[in-house]
């Protein structure tokens, strides 16, 4: 029996190759360190930490009907993640990300989810054949959407009447594809999440502060925005409330890749079990601050 998802995490799910070395490293560094490689993708890493709060979140992505596929959903769901909803492809492969950390943050990363981009909008098939909804009784929970998706499918994500009734978190892949959120800036129940690179990339327009890109976001139509700034001051903008800020605690960093993603499971908690929006900001940026310090498991 299909279990009932708590909210819905609609993008990307691929396998994480990450290089961590303590030593700080240049173009060109070989250094030694350790390599692991375990489910990632914005959408996976949303998900996995919902699922550590105790929810059941279903994965609405694209997986290849492969050996590294049928690895993947064994791991999702033994994570205690919902994935009778993801499309299963024949002839596309799994996709995968790769990153190198050093001492002094993120290295470089790749991202290879050409998969999940060819799929198109057959991820959404469960939205509209009644399994999860329909056009006329639309999902009306939580929708956590990753910019991994195309701006094509965004743009259709932000007029479809598929959505019209959900909650939406949406958070970018990378600051290289933050503007593809630019469809749903203006979508009345969408909240984004960002980081300051991202918020003025979006916005066309360099920001100082995260308070400072919240009320830039604001002024632009977005309806709620969340912008994080590294170990520095953060802000939650919302229309006609204002901006509030915070700023995480201080913690020794061992990894970077996945912070945000939890950043944005922890508040979606946060507000779920009814904290206020300062209590929410406040957990949220001691959770990543947790996750980064690597006193969690990946």
């Amino acid at each position: 029996m299909t279990q009932t998802p708590d909210i819905l995490c609609i993008g990307s799910v691929l396998w994480d190759i990450i290089g961590r070395s303590p030593t700080a490293m240049r173009l060109g560094s070989d250094v030694p360190g350790r390599i692991t490689r375990l489910p990632g993708g914005v959408a996976m890493n949303i998900a996995a930490t919902l699922a550590r709060f105790g929810l059941a979140p279903a994965i609405l992505t694209a997986i290849g009907r492969d050996a590294e596929g049928a690895e993947l959903l064994a791991a999702c769901a033994r994570l205690g993640l919902v994935t009778d909803h993801a499309y299963l492809s024949e002839d596309l492969p799994t996709d995968r990300y790769m990153a190198i950390e050093g001492a002094n943050g993120l290295i470089a990363a790749i991202a290879d989810a050409h998969s999940l981009e060819a799929a198109g909008d057959k991820i959404l098939r469960p939205l509209a054949d009644g399994r999860l909804g329909t056009a006329e009784n639309p999902w009306t929970g939580l929708i956590a959407l990753d910019g991994n998706l195309t701006q094509s499918l965004l743009a259709d994500i932000a007029a479809s009447p598929l959505f019209a009734k959900a909650d939406l978190r949406v958070a970018p892949a990378s600051p290289g594809k933050a503007e593809r959120l630019l469809p749903l800036l203006k979508h009345p129940s969408a909240t984004l999440y960002v980081n300051l690179e991202e918020a003025g990339l979006i916005a066309h327009h360099p920001f100082a502060t995260a308070p400072e890109a919240a009320l830039g976001l604001l002024a632009r139509g977005a309806a709620r925005v969340l912008v994080t700034n590294g170990g520095k001051t953060c802000a939650e903008g919302t229309q006609g409330e204002g901006v509030i800020e915070d700023r995480p605690p201080p913690v020794l960093v061992t990894r970077i890749t996945g912070a945000g993603d939890t950043f944005m499971a922890a508040h979606i908690v946060a507000e779920r079990r009814g904290e206020n929006r300062q209590n929410a900001l406040a957990a949220a940026l001691q959770a990543a601050a947790t996750y980064v310090s690597g006193e969690i498991g990946s």
